[in-house]
């Protein structure tokens, strides 16, 4: 750490200029002991302020949200234009991929048939319900005809006005008009139930029908893939030719989006004991030697991987880590408007909790040594 070089060196020059120099005191053993120990203690001092009040990571990166890019396609489809170039900005909205579309289409069309051909079955429905209806009437009507020559017959046939087999006769017709009319209404609830197969007042093969109307559509739709957000594609791997649908698991691209990066840096658990969000930080980003980037402390993210167990038969075995967990701090930054802020850039950032203010000028300077030391580091030529 540059600040520790710095206090170490100043505390030599000062134990050489009383003892050797000035000689104002006589070194000895037991001087050589107390400065000794003096200075560790001095150092310590510094040390654990600046550990605790400004604490201070070199395990930073930028991070920014990528959205994987899935077609939704029930059929296996090739890909057929690219639509987009690497490494280029493009707005929410614009078409990214267009996919061969032909099968889709076709389906749009038979569903469409098949809609009109619901529509005709409604009308269909309602005529059949005004013709169980009209059946009902002239099989009441027969009956009621059937009854009234049956009652004629009875009168007449005591009397010696008509024979026997005439009766039995008009008694058949009656049964056989009963029936019909039981049949006649039969028909008629059939078709009602059928008309009244409804929801919200329309008939449910209309609505059956428009369901597979809009999700054919919605497959066609998505023979065209569009920008989610503002953002772009980094490693363009899709080409035309590529087979996608039911028979692909995985994304054919990684979208980075470009609202809302942030930094992620870790620090020992012990190193939080005073950082809240909406703290001060300083943030100083490879990319950009000798300048210093602002920004805020946002969350903390009080989880680690050395926290999870995932389900399992096995019971869990407890080893001493190498590593104790590192806790993420999330930063929001103030990007200027001519940087760049790449994902996966490297950064150290410094959190100014507000206490132990005297120390703070010592991270500060800190900071922009390794700032401006960016400038020759690495050393390689």
């Amino acid at each position: 750490m540059f600040v520790a070089l710095g206090i170490t060196l100043f505390y030599i020059i000062f134990v050489w200029f009383i003892f050797f120099k000035a000689k104002l005191l006589k070194f000895n053993i037991t001087w050589g002991i107390v400065s000794f120990w003096v200075g560790a203690h001095l150092l310590l001092i510094f040390l654990v302020a600046l550990r605790f009040f400004q604490p201070f990571s070199l395990d930073a990166h930028v991070v920014r949200s990528t959205i994987q890019i899935v077609p939704r396609l029930t059929e296996p489809t090739i890909l057929s234009e690219v639509l987009v170039k690497p490494n280029t900005q493009v707005k929410k909205g614009d078409p990214l991929y267009r996919f061969d579309d032909t099968v889709f289409a076709l389906e749009v069309e038979e569903a469409t048939a098949q809609l009109v051909a619901a529509e005709q079955n409604a009308k269909i429905l309602e005529q059949d319900v005004i013709a169980a209806s009209e059946a009902i009437e002239r099989a009441n009507a027969q009956l009621a005809y059937a009854l009234t020559q049956q009652a004629r017959y009875e009168n007449l046939v005591p009397a010696g006005g008509a024979r026997q087999d005439e009766l039995d006769r008009w008694d058949e017709q009656v049964t056989e008009d009963q029936a019909l009319v039981k049949e006649a209404e039969a028909n008629f609830e059939k078709a009602q139930l059928a008309l009244d197969s409804q929801i919200d007042g329309v008939n449910t093969g209309i609505l059956q029908a428009q369901a597979q109307l809009e999700k054919a559509q919605y497959f066609l739709d998505n023979t065209t893939i569009y920008a989610p957000e503002d953002g772009m594609i980094v490693s363009q791997q899709a080409r035309p030719g590529l087979v996608v649908g039911d028979i692909r698991l995985g994304a054919i691209a990684s979208f980075v989006t470009k609202e809302n990066p942030y930094i992620l840096a870790t620090y020992r658990q012990q190193n939080l004991k005073f950082v809240e969000p909406g703290q001060e930080v300083e943030v100083a980003l490879d990319l950009y030697p000798g300048e210093i980037l602002t920004g805020k402390v946002e969350a903390i993210w009080w989880a680690t991987r050395q926290g999870q167990y995932l389900p399992s038969g096995r019971l869990p075995g407890f080893e001493l880590p190498k590593l104790p967990g590192r806790i993420a701090v999330q930063i929001s930054v103030d990007i200027p408007d001519n940087h760049t802020f790449p994902a996966g850039g490297h950064a150290a950032v410094a959190i100014y909790t507000g206490q132990g203010k005297s120390f703070e000028f010592l991270r500060r300077i800190n900071t922009r040594l390794y700032s401006f030391a960016n400038f020759i580091r690495p050393l390689d030529i």
